[in-house]
């Protein structure tokens, strides 16, 4: 057996491998002589069928199975033992020539392989990059803080409707003559808000409503929308289309929503138990938490600052033709990746290459690990995240951390996760790098730095 490599130029070589008979015919017997030992056919006892006979019936087969076994750990040892980086992996070449495991004994394999570029990242202090840090205004933490008082407050009876309140009642459609219809479209326990009211009459009527009180409305004069008319009505899209006329409306319950007081039960509720005692503390842990969050987006933006930069500054070519091939090879069985569609995206997944081979380039030269305990910082992190995303920021840390090992069992949020570990410390390597010029700007400035992006 001997194996080689060719040299087309610097990103494209061909691996050339031969098989031959004494390579494989071992491995083919033994392979031949275990189905024999099971091989149940007619006329002959279990495992005394004639060697010849099965190997005349399954040689062929046994042949292609062993040779192409051979071939596939042979390359991979050789990548392995030559440290060969390579993008991608290896694909029969374009040159191959037919296999016949008929008539032929000795084999000649060849596969196409793209050689990763090599290049040479250097940073130093003399390289600038900006760090925004957006500003949390007054007007942000008043949100934030209303966000609290609005989630943990309750319902409560009201004798007079106000324009937020919620209206329950009984919707009987009436006739021309302003008589309940006979047979008429009736809606129980139907709630009805004026501050959803569009036309300004038919909200006046329910402004200072009272249980017990009757109100004339027309449906589609108080909504545009038909699918309000559907909901409050209890009908379907297209009846409320046709819907018209008055409808008596009978007031049954008036509730108002009444925001939480701040006090030191919606403290424990937002933050967890004694975080915050009083008023200061807990607008200072509320904005100490949003600026944890608007930092997420400072990360990002440096992220994308940084790779633009070292993207320009670094000029990595690579062997395209080979890529679209072996994307579209992996992705076969996938209809939405064409040629075609390739073609266009294929910018983009060059650029994406370019920046994973930066990124690990600088891992490897800087002897930079992802340990165990830096995955699972990052599966933390998008666990706290989500709970934030409903509310909850004051989950217990042995919870959190229950929670993001769930995760990583996962494999492929595992792999995500890794990935995200190398970026960050990629991130902070380059941080540590080059002299960072810090920038505080508003969310509206912080917005507009991506709108030429």
């Amino acid at each position: 057996m001997n194996i080689s490599k060719e040299n087309i130029d610097d990103l494209n070589a061909v691996l050339k491998l031969t098989v031959e008979k004494d390579d494989y015919e071992s491995r083919v017997d033994e392979v031949l002589k275990d189905y024999r030992k099971k091989a149940n056919m007619p006329g002959f006892r279990p495992g005394k069928v004639p060697f010849g006979m099965i190997k005349k019936m399954y040689g062929k087969h046994v042949l292609a199975e062993q040779v192409n076994k051979i071939v596939s750990d042979e390359i991979s040892k050789y990548l392995f033992e030559s440290k060969l980086n390579i993008l991608g992996e290896p694909l029969p070449s374009e040159t191959q020539e037919t296999i016949d495991f008929e008539t032929q004994e000795n084999f000649q394999f060849n596969f196409d392989v793209a050689i990763a570029p090599a290049f040479e990242i250097k940073l130093s202090k003399r390289e600038k990059l900006p760090y925004y840090t957006i500003e949390v205004t007054d007007e942000m933490l008043d949100q934030q803080v209303k966000q609290a008082t609005s989630r943990f407050g309750t319902s409560e009876s009201a004798e007079e409707a106000t324009e937020e309140s919620m209206i329950k009642g009984d919707l009987v459609q009436l006739d021309q003559e302003a008589k309940v219809l006979e047979g008429g479209i009736t809606a129980e326990d139907t709630v009805i808000s004026a501050v959803s009211i569009k036309d300004e009459e038919t909200k006046a009527k329910l402004i200072g409503a009272k249980a017990g009180e009757v109100i004339i409305i027309s449906p589609k004069k108080a909504f545009e929308d038909a699918s309000q008319i559907s909901y409050m009505l209890k009908v379907s899209a297209e009846e409320a289309e046709q819907i018209d006329g008055d409808f008596q409306f009978t007031v049954k319950e008036i509730t108002n929503y009444v925001e939480a007081e701040l006090n030191q039960e919606l403290f424990d509720q937002v933050l967890g138990k004694d975080v915050a005692t009083n008023e200061e503390e807990f607008v200072a842990k509320i904005k100490e938490d949003l600026e944890k969050t608007l930092a997420f987006e400072s990360e990002y933006k440096f992220s994308v600052d940084a790779k633009e930069k070292l993207m320009k500054k670094v000029k990595i070519d690579l062997p395209e033709a080979f890529l679209k091939r072996w994307i579209l090879t992996i992705n076969h069985d996938k209809e939405e990746i064409t040629p075609e569609s390739l073609e266009k995206d294929m910018p983009k997944y060059l650029d994406d290459l370019r920046w994973q081979l930066i990124k690990n380039e600088i891992l490897k030269v800087n002897e930079i690990k992802i340990e165990e305990a830096d995955v699972l910082e990052v599966a933390k992190k998008s666990a706290k995240m989500q709970f934030m995303q409903y509310g909850l920021s004051n989950i217990p840390e042995e919870h959190l951390e229950n929670y993001a090992k769930d995760i990583m069992n996962q494999e492929e949020q595992r792999r995500n996760m890794s990935e995200t570990a190398a970026q960050d410390k990629v991130l902070a390597f380059i941080k540590e790098s080059v002299k960072i010029e810090e920038k505080t700007v508003n969310r509206e400035e912080f917005n507009k730095l991506f709108e030429n992006n």
